[in-house]
């Protein structure tokens, strides 16, 4: 960690020393120095942050780099902020001249002297990194615990087999059935999952098993280390084989190189079934040497991995014919019954106690690592003490901390985060700021990282492809987990465990780097970096942030936080502010304190009630990302054209009841000159009615933009849309609306359009389908509303090979619609919605082979399903709104004639929107007629499978 923050700061020293402000002479040269003994001292931290756990002394070199780092990060910063803030307004005298000279002058030399006091303690540092034995020696107390921890293997670590596998027998039969394939050819089995799943208790019960055992005559269990050389790996090898052979190793095996010793092991295994067991890969480096070892001897051989990184399990099965298995965590109740084992020898607890128990079993989220250490703690607690165990629900953080049973634990999962590469650990430990289970949504994530400059720079990638990477190894490292996904297979949320989330929130406060304050608490870190507020920001008023503090974020405090509140949070000293999120603040102004905090590079009123933008906007020139969704802004000032490093602007909002309507979507009015904004990545939802054809002419020079959403566009300023969107060739994403419902859309003078388009909506009149859709071989989905075309769309769409979602509302005046054979070939979402005159659909058979979900709505004069849709043997969900008493009946199971068509399908509702909410039913043989006896559930939420 202290790594990444000096490699932070020797950027921001870089970006000084290329001229982002102008330098004194000796400020420059004072800047250079310090690069250059930062430099030499980030030789070390690597090295050091991997032990300083295990050595005290080390820790506090440490932990003293770190502190050094955070303040040059601060002298540097308020010079910014010194050389940000703009001379006053209007004439200047003489004396006003002199003012601002001194002013300047004082600056500097203030500047210069806190360098060079921090350079003297950072060569100090330098100088004494001997003293503090950074460089690892073999033998030393460091280099010993560093191999154990290495070695400290399995999730099997803390894990009674016994009880464990009494709730995995599932699990441990199907990779039992897995290796008794009789497949003659070599085959791997990869289990993988996160750190205390019980991979290694798992895959060492199928090991020990009698019949697996009796099936392969040569069987090998390896320990790979995080950091083992080849020859390790081999010798661990072949001496494993020779101990299960019963034959004592030869002696010159200790004096083999690497081809010797794989010729000896090829030759043992050639003639053999032989089953070897790799357990806890960390590196498809160390598969690769394994995997040019073992004999594909066509006598069914297997191998068996276990892994916490999707990279190496997939790695390990190409050309094998192999299997990831992927080991979920427990279910609730799997996860109480070894609980109520491990705490109370029984298979239940006492009633006073079920409570508690559930909230500590909430926290634990089904790891099984977790759950066996609390146990174990519990088992040890007096039973009739319920303030007791009552405190260990509450501070399960502090316990993880103090408690030395939880020692082990602690370090088995702390292995994953050590593994990281520098540049993720800040990344990481950044996802301990948000509440626990809570759903992160991944592009607020990015905008948060690319505030906090997490992110290095990467050629030929932005800094937002370079946070994609970042989020998909800490997903292939079994980091963090997918909460969300969207139709497209993008994922919208992340979650990290709850018990990693604990054990590195203190990690976080211990290095300053983030404190979380929830509700009652009123002690934080006095130089920490980030503030994460949870509920209350009133403890927070009342002792307030640190003057160092960089990240300002408030969750589930919304109500607390008002015009009136609001400068309570922002005293004087707050001004080095890089990140202030403040997303569903019930606020109606915008707070004026915010203009003060001239560093800022994020700033989210995210659902809030703010209805104007002030001029004073134009202060947060370093700004990064304004995110103003679901706010009452309707007009951005002409000042917004000062924020130059601008690359996220959100500002629109929906208003949906029942259905989505023609003007349920509303966007901001934006100054002519908003083209000017080069860096701009996102820019979402403007209005095109004002100076319609230069601002849509203009939009050409956005280049970068990846996501671009128009309202209101007139007929006539298509064509210039049109010559715009030619030139963004990094487009992701297109929204596009008409000033009216009868509006037509004009996109046809579009030649070329941007080849990795992902997502297209049209909402508005279409004189016939754009010709260039179906050349989009990217396209994933796809939105047309309002269209009310003549001829059938579907002719020019179904051959679009990688389309997965199809939304169709009032698209067509046709009476019939024909998905053809081999048509549509990804398709797993299809939308059909208020086509007035249709009356047959027709489905031929290998068509929409992948279709997951077919919804209809609104067809008053569909009668019957359609024709063909038994053939859709992937379709798992039906669900029709709003339709009519006939076609509804035709499903019922009491006579309907179409209900053998949908018979197999696993979920058929129907649904209608009464009294401002969905009343929605199942369909389910009961014997009774349309409604009686059908299961109906109120949901009041608008209709939430069509989005706006």
């Amino acid at each position: 960690m202290a790594e990444s923050v000096v490699k932070f700061l020797l950027d921001k020293l870089n970006s000084l020393i290329e001229g982002e402000v102008v330098l004194f002479s000796e400020i420059q040269a004072q800047v250079r120095d310090t690069v250059d003994e930062l430099e030499r001292i980030q030789a070390f931290l690597r090295v050091a942050d991997a032990k300083e756990d295990g050595d005290p002394q080390l820790k506090l070199w440490v932990r003293k780099v770190r502190e050094v780092a955070h303040e040059m990060e601060d002298v540097l910063d308020k010079f910014r902020l010194f050389y940000s803030n703009d001379p006053p307004p209007g004439f200047c005298t003489l004396l006003d001249k002199l003012i601002c000279f001194i002013k300047i002058w004082k600056a500097y030399h203030q500047t210069a002297a806190d360098i060079e006091c921090l350079n003297s303690r950072i060569r100090s540092l330098r100088d004494g990194h001997d003293r503090y034995q950074i460089v690892d020696q073999p033998g030393s107390t460091s280099s010993r615990r560093s191999g154990h921890r290495l070695f400290v293997q399995g999730d099997d670590l803390l894990l009674e087999a016994a009880d464990l596998m009494a709730i995995r027998e599932q699990p441990k039969n199907q990779l039992i059935e897995l290796l008794m394939k009789h497949e003659p050819g070599l085959q791997v089995v990869s289990v993988v999952g996160m750190g205390g799943l019980g991979k290694t208790t798992l895959v060492k019960q199928v090991y020990e098993d009698p019949e697996v055992r009796k099936r392969f005559k040569v069987h090998a269990w390896i320990t790979v280390s995080q950091s083992v050389s080849m020859n390790q790996l081999l010798r661990s090898m072949i001496h494993n084989i020779f101990q299960v052979i019963q034959k004592p190793p030869e002696e010159e095996v200790d004096s083999m190189n690497n081809n010797q010793l794989r010729e000896r092991i090829q030759k043992l295994l050639q003639q053999s079934r032989y089953l070897i067991v790799l357990d806890d890969l960390w590196q498809t480096d160390a598969w690769d040497v394994i995997n040019k070892v073992i004999p594909n001897n066509k006598l069914g051989s297997r191998v068996m991995l276990t892994t916490r990184i999707h990279a190496v399990a997939q790695a390990s099965c190409l050309g094998t014919q192999g299997m990831v298995y992927i080991l979920e965590p427990l279910s609730v109740e799997e996860s109480r019954t070894l609980l109520y084992k491990m705490t109370f020898q029984a298979d239940s607890c006492p009633q006073t106690l079920k409570g508690i128990c559930d909230c500590i079993l909430n926290k634990c989220g089904g790891l099984p690592l977790a759950i066996v250490a609390i146990g174990a703690v519990l088992a040890a607690k007096d039973k009739k003490n319920i303030d007791e165990w009552t405190a260990i629900c509450g501070s399960i953080s502090a316990e993880i901390q103090q408690n030395d049973q939880l020692e082990n634990m602690k370090e088995l999962l702390y292995l994953s985060f050590s593994d990281l590469p520098y540049q993720l650990k800040s990344c990481f430990l950044y996802l301990s700021i948000f509440p626990d289970l809570y759903n992160i949504e991944r592009m607020r994530l990015i905008r948060l990282w690319l505030a906090e400059g997490f992110l290095i720079t990467m050629e030929g990638k932005t800094p937002e492809e370079v946070a994609e990477s970042y989020l998909k190894e800490l997903l292939d490292r079994c980091l963090i987990q997918a909460a969300e996904t969207a139709t497209d297979g993008r994922v919208k949320s992340y979650r990290i465990h709850n018990f990693l989330r604990e054990i590195f929130i203190s990690k976080s406060k211990e290095q300053n780097f983030a404190a979380v304050v929830k509700e009652g608490d009123t002690m934080w870190p006095e130089k920490v970096r980030r503030l994460s507020i949870v509920n209350s920001v009133q403890n927070v008023q009342k002792k307030r942030p640190p003057s160092t503090l960089r990240s300002l974020l408030i969750f589930g405090a919304e109500g607390s936080l008002t015009n009136l509140s609001i400068p309570k949070l922002f005293p004087k000293g707050l001004q080095l502010l890089t990140v202030l999120d403040l997303q569903g603040a019930h606020i109606e102004v915008f707070p004026k304190e915010v203009f003060k905090l001239v560093l800022l590079k994020f700033l989210s009123l995210r659902g809030s009630k703010v209805k104007q933008v002030p001029t004073s906007i134009k202060n947060l020139r370093y700004l990064q990302t304004l995110d103003l969704k679901h706010s009452h802004v309707v007009e951005l000032p002409s000042e917004i054209l000062k924020l130059k490093q601008l690359r996220h602007l959100l500002v629109y909002r929906y208003e949906v009841e029942s259905y989505a309507h023609f003007n349920s979507k509303y966007g901001v009015k934006v100054p002519a000159g908003i083209c000017g904004l080069e860096k701009l990545q996102k820019l979402c939802k403007i209005e095109a009615n004002q100076d319609n054809y230069a601002l849509m002419a203009n939009l050409g020079s956005l280049t970068q933009l990846r996501r671009l959403g128009i309202l209101k566009l007139r007929q006539e300023n298509g064509t210039a849309l049109c010559l715009s969107i030619q030139k963004m060739k990094n487009l992701r994403a297109l929204s596009v609306s008409s000033v009216k419902k009868e509006g037509i859309i004009d996109l046809s003078h579009l030649s070329c359009a941007p080849e990795f388009l992902q997502r297209l909506y049209l909402t508005g009149r279409l004189e016939s389908l754009p010709h260039w859709i179906s050349s989009l071989q990217n396209l994933a989905r796809l939105f047309l509303k309002w269209s009310r075309l003549k001829e059938d769309p579907l002719v020019q769409l179904q051959g679009l090979p990688n389309l997965v979602h199809l939304e169709l509302l009032q698209v067509y005046d046709g009476n019939s619609l024909h998905f053809e054979a081999k048509g549509f070939p990804s398709l797993k979402l299809l939308g059909i919605d208020k086509l007035e005159e249709l009356q047959s659909v027709t489905i031929d058979k290998r068509a929409m082979p992948c279709l997951e979900k077919l919804i209809i709505q609104r067809c008053k004069l569909l009668k019957k399903v359609p024709s063909g849709i038994e053939l859709l043997t992937s379709l798992k969900l039906l669900e029709c709104f709003d339709m009519p008493d006939e076609f509804i009946m035709a499903l019922h199971p009491d006579g309907g004639e179409d209900h053998q068509k949908v018979a197999r399908i696993p979920a058929v509702y129907y649904s209608y929107w009464k009294g401002g909410g969905w009343d929605v039913y199942s369909l389910v043989n009961d014997g009774e007629g349309s409604h009686q006896g059908t299961s109906a559930i109120r949901r009041v939420e608008p209709n939430i499978l069509w989005k706006v």
